[in-house]
C-alpha cells in the first residue's frame, strides 16, 4: 500500500466517523495501522474514537503506543493520563505524570507540565 493509498483510507475513515459510521471508520484505521503500525494520524483518530465511546481500555492501549513513539509529547501523555484516570487506574495515571515530567522538554511542553503540576496539587489537597 502506498502512502497515497494510506492517506485516502485515513480521509475515508474521517468521513465515515463524521457520518456516524464509527465501526467502519475504525476498520479503516485498523487497516492503516496494519500497514503502518506507527501512523500517528491513525493512532490519534483511533484512540480518540475509543475514548469518546468510553472504550477506555482500548484507548489506553492506543495512547500508550503514541507515548512510546513520542515519549515527550504532552498531547499524547495527557490523553493516556485521562484514559487511565477515568478507569480509576490512579497509580498508573500518576506514573504517567512522573514518566512524562522526567522526559519532557520543560519549555516546549510548559503547558502540559503546568497542567500536571496543578493536577498533582489538587490530588495532594484531596480534591
Amino acid at each position: 500500500m502506498t502512502s497515497l493509498d494510506l492517506e485516502k483510507i485515513l480521509s475515508n475513515a474521517r468521513s465515515l466517523a463524521e457520518a456516524g459510521k464509527k465501526e467502519e471508520a475504525q476498520m479503516c484505521l485498523l487497516a492503516v495501522l496494519k500497514e503502518e503500525p506507527e501512523n500517528i494520524a491513525a493512532l490519534l483518530m483511533l484512540g480518540g474514537a475509543y475514548f469518546v465511546e468510553h472504550n477506555l481500555k482500548e484507548a489506553s492501549i492506543v495512547f500508550e503506543r503514541l507515548v512510546s513513539i513520542e515519549p515527550g509529547s504532552g498531547q499524547y501523555s495527557i490523553a493516556l493520563f485521562n484514559a487511565l484516570w477515568q478507569q480509576q487506574k490512579t497509580e498508573e495515571a500518576l506514573e504517567e505524570i512522573r514518566r512524562f515530567i522526567s522526559v519532557a522538554d520543560k519549555e516546549g511542553e510548559k503547558d502540559t507540565v503546568e497542567q500536571y503540576m496543578s493536577i498533582l496539587k489538587s490530588i495532594e489537597n484531596g480534591r
